[in-house]
């Protein structure tokens, strides 16, 4: 598919190359014009000529890369999806085992709401501000989540977690 401005060079150069042509096949006609004028307007008709095919090579060569660009793009997003698929199923299956552990660990439903907010990354000022309950009251519940767990704070919390993905 060519695009306008291709469509005009093309168009533009070809008229060019038809023009030299007869323009060319005039002075054939003539003994009296110069040999030099002669080869010259015949150099100028060649190269116009393949220009033209040039271009149009050009443009089907862009046109089979774009075509191949949207192959491997369509298969970057299928395999993108599938990916995201296993993710969340993955995840799932995560969230499952994350709330058997807490339930394992007998946190209340307090404590376990807070820990998945630990567990997300949460601030304990903004676990605070999302439960609408202080600072404070959310510091007590993290230090009761980390005696219940038998882990030392919060990054052996997030680390309990997240050491079998670490291989």
């Amino acid at each position: 598919m060519f695009r306008p401005r291709d469509i005009f060079l093309i168009a533009l150069l070809f008229s060019v190359a038809v023009l030299h042509t007869y323009g060319f096949s005039l002075d054939l006609h003539h003994a009296d014009r110069p040999l030099l004028h002669t080869v010259v307007d015949a150099i100028v008709v060649i190269i116009s000529f393949m220009g033209v095919g040039y271009l149009m090579w050009e443009n089907y060569r862009k046109q089979r890369e774009i075509t191949q660009l949207h192959t491997q793009l369509n298969h970057s997003h299928a395999r993108i999806s599938d990916l995201h698929n296993k993710l969340q199923q993955a995840g799932k299956g995560y969230v499952t085992v994350i709330h058997e552990q807490l339930n394992e660990w007998e946190l209340s439903p307090t404590e376990k709401e807070v820990a998945l907010l630990l567990l997300k990354g949460l601030s304990f000022d903004e676990i605070a501000s999302i439960r609408h309950t202080k600072e404070k009251t959310v510091r007590q519940q993290a230090i009761a989540i980390y005696r219940k767990s038998g882990l030392n704070g919060r990054h052996a919390f997030a680390a309990w977690f997240f050491e079998d993905f670490l291989g």
